[in-house]
């Protein structure tokens, strides 16, 4: 992934089937995020990644894995999109609401879908991921990247603070004093250190980015589904409207758990086999 090559200099435009590419190997849903020249988030960009979601989805995916298949994972948001917003007079209106966005309310909606979501979500990331492609591996559920990766909320250096919840998303994962830091100083931080700090789980060697993303994909895709989308619910929960809230959620998110198919696969090979062996359904 690191050193995927750039077969087609020109920059794609509104319709292209390519700005994200969808494939299905086995369980896992691996959308390539090509959307040329950097990958700059905008209504295409996000939604060439929803109409891979929702291919995820119908396809039954149990995991799914954002990646680039150009140099950069994402280098920010098009800055057209800011200046027509400055513009257009009213930011507070236009704000998070991208034009030709289609049944996107929102982009921050759209990340909170992912966040949501019952399958877990990898980002993926080489090159940099940067302002709107960090607020975008942010919303992912696990997030593994090459040494040389370099990431930042620069929305600074432009006068902005990151716009799709960069800063509260930094709070919940390296705190208050680290998240104030990334969004005001807009530095670039290497893998090594955002992995140190929390911001990120995994920093691996560029050239080993393809098979770790891949084996922990299927770690992912082989475990119980259905109490893997409760935790994504709870952590929510959690995270946005405390531990009490979360507590009061948990009977209800959980219940479809103990109907399911892998809760009986899970208990049956305990009791016969010890932990850890269930080859769980993902139902």
């Amino acid at each position: 992934m690191a050193n995927a090559k750039q077969a087609n200099p020109k920059t794609k435009k509104p319709g292209d089937e390519d700005v994200v590419s969808y494939e299905l190997r086995g369980k896992i849903a691996v959308l390539t995020l090509a959307y040329r020249p950097h990958n700059l988030i905008g209504p295409q960009l996000l939604g060439g990644i929803s109409v891979g979601l929702t291919k995820a989805e119908r396809d039954k995916a149990r995991a799914i894995v954002i990646r680039s298949g150009i140099r950069h994972f994402s280098a920010g948001a098009d800055i057209e999109l800011f200046t027509s917003r400055v513009s257009g007079g009213d930011a507070k209106d236009q704000s998070d609401k991208p034009s030709g966005s289609g049944d996107l309310d929102s982009v921050v909606d759209f990340l909170v879908r992912m966040e949501l979501l019952p399958i877990p979500i990898i980002a993926s990331v080489h090159g940099v991921c940067l302002g709107g492609g960090l607020e975008l591996a942010l919303a992912c559920d696990y997030i593994v990247a090459a040494s040389s990766a370099k990431f930042g909320s620069v929305e600074a250096t432009l006068g902005l603070s990151p716009l799709m919840g960069a800063t509260q998303r930094q709070v919940q994962r390296i705190g208050t004093g680290r998240a104030k830091e990334m969004s005001m100083l807009a530095r670039r931080y290497d893998a090594d250190t955002m992995e140190r700090w929390g911001l990120i789980n995994l920093a691996v060697a560029d050239d080993a980015l393809e098979v770790a993303t891949m084996t922990l994909a299927e770690e992912f895709a082989n475990g119980p589904t259905v109490a893997f989308a409760a935790t994504k619910k709870l952590a929510y929960i959690a995270a946005n409207d405390g531990v009490l809230a979360a507590d009061k959620a948990m009977a209800d998110l959980q219940a479809p758990i103990w109907a399911s198919e892998d809760l009986k696969i899970g208990l049956s090979s305990f009791m016969r086999n010890g932990p850890g062996l269930a080859r769980f359904k993902g139902e």
